[in-house]
């Protein structure tokens, strides 16, 4: 491996975000990293200002992997007939991964004593009151997305599954909270 490999850096990223999951935000160090992508530890310097630099870099591509899985369930919310079902199809499929789950979660953590992380933090919940608002509308979109951060955070946190018919009907219930869809 030459100093000028030019996948170094992505690989210290991608071992960051494998390693997140795994111990946490706060358990994050240089070492653990350059270990994880099999660099030199100085390489993680090189790249990246300081470890908060470091984290905020995969914590951003985490944010991006969001966007796009969000951008995903939005077409298939607008293709399905029964949003409830859809949606509890969508969440346990996204439960059978539980890797960004853990990551989001700690990110919501992590945000709460440092706000420079609080953008990236609110891109699932933003993201999803997004796609859901012109369905059910902002007030049930807001509702849904609260309750789905406590069933996702349930499930990381308990070892019941949770299936989708234990979804649907919460989920049926709060999609009629809210004032008409927006039209278009």
């Amino acid at each position: 491996m030459t100093p000028r490999d030019p996948h170094r850096r992505r690989r210290i990223l991608d071992a960051t975000r494998a390693l997140i999951p795994r111990h946490g935000i706060a358990g994050i160090t240089h070492r653990l990293v350059a270990a994880e992508a099999g660099v030199p530890v100085g390489s993680t310097t090189y790249y990246f200002a300081d470890l908060a630099d470091l984290t905020e870099a995969a914590l951003a591509e985490t944010a991006a992997a969001t966007r796009d899985a969000l951008a995903e369930w939005s077409e298939q919310l607008a293709r399905g007939a029964d949003l409830p079902a859809t949606l509890s199809a969508l969440i346990a499929g996204y439960l059978d991964h539980p890797e960004q789950m853990l990551t989001v979660n700690d990110l919501y953590l992590a945000a709460t004593r440092h706000p420079e992380l609080r953008p990236l933090a609110r891109v699932w919940f933003d993201g999803l009151v997004d796609i859901l608002t012109p369905h059910i509308g902002t007030t049930a979109a807001r509702a849904t997305a609260m309750y789905l951060d406590g069933v996702l955070l349930h499930a990381l946190s308990s070892d019941s599954a949770v299936d989708t018919t234990t979804l649907t009907a919460p989920l049926t219930a709060l999609a009629a909270l809210g004032e008409e869809p927006s039209a278009g």
